[in-house]
C-alpha cells in the first residue's frame, strides 16, 4: 500500500552524493561525505525529508566520533520510525569493502500510527535509492546493539571487520 509520500530532490541528492564516491575527490570534500544519515517525515506527512543535524561526517571519524556505528545507534529516536543510510567499511577474508545499507527503523515504542505512514512509505523512498545492495528493517535497539548484526547482513561469517575493528 502507497501512502502517496513523495521524497525530496534534497534527499535523493545526499543518497546520489553517498552512493557514487568520487576517487579523485579533494580532502575537504571527502571529510564533508556523509557516513550516516537519517531521514524523517516532515510535520506535515507528506514528504520525507533529512533528519535535521542526524548525520555522521566522515570528517567526524576520529575526531567527534570515535565508533561510527555506535555513535548512529544513539542517533536512532527511541520512541518514533525512521529511515537511514549507512555507509559501512567492512572486510572479508578475500578483500575490503564499502556499502550503503538502507535500514527501516521502527522500534516497537514508536506510535502505531508512525510506524504505519513509515511502512507504508518504505517502498517511496527505496524507488529512489537504486543500488541498495543491503536493506534492513530494525524493530529495538537489541536487534542493532552488536556490531555482529550489522556484519551479518553485510556478508555473514565471511566479515572479519567491520569500521577498522575486528569482530
Amino acid at each position: 500500500m502507497a501512502s502517496g509520500v513523495k521524497v525530496t530532490d534534497e534527499v535523493i541528492a545526499v543518497f546520489n552524493d553517498m552512493k557514487v564516491r568520487k576517487a579523485q575527490a579533494n580532502e575537504d570534500e571527502k571529510r564533508r561525505r556523509k557516513k550516516a544519515i537519517l531521514f524523517c517525515l516532515s510535520s506535515d506527512l507528506k514528504n520525507i525529508v533529512l533528519d535535521d543535524g542526524k548525520e555522521i561526517l566522515q570528517g567526524d571519524l576520529g575526531t567527534t566520533v570515535q565508533d561510527p556505528y555506535q555513535h548512529f545507534v544513539k542517533m536512532l529516536p527511541p520512541d518514533d520510525c525512521r529511515y537511514a543510510l549507512y555507509d559501512a567499511t567492512y572486510e572479508t577474508k578475500e578483500t575490503k569493502k564499502e556499502d550503503l545499507v538502507f535500514i527501516f527503523w521502527a522500534p516497537d515504542s514508536a506510535p502505531l500510527k508512525s510506524k504505519m505512514i513509515y511502512a507504508s512509505s518504505k517502498d517511496a523512498i527505496k524507488r529512489k535509492f537504486e543500488g541498495i545492495k543491503h536493506e534492513w528493517q530494525v524493530n529495538g535497539l537489541e536487534d542493532l546493539k552488536d556490531r555482529h548484526t550489522l556484519a551479518e547482513k553485510l556478508g555473514g561469517s565471511s566479515v572479519i571487520t567491520l569500521e577498522g575493528s575486528p569482530l
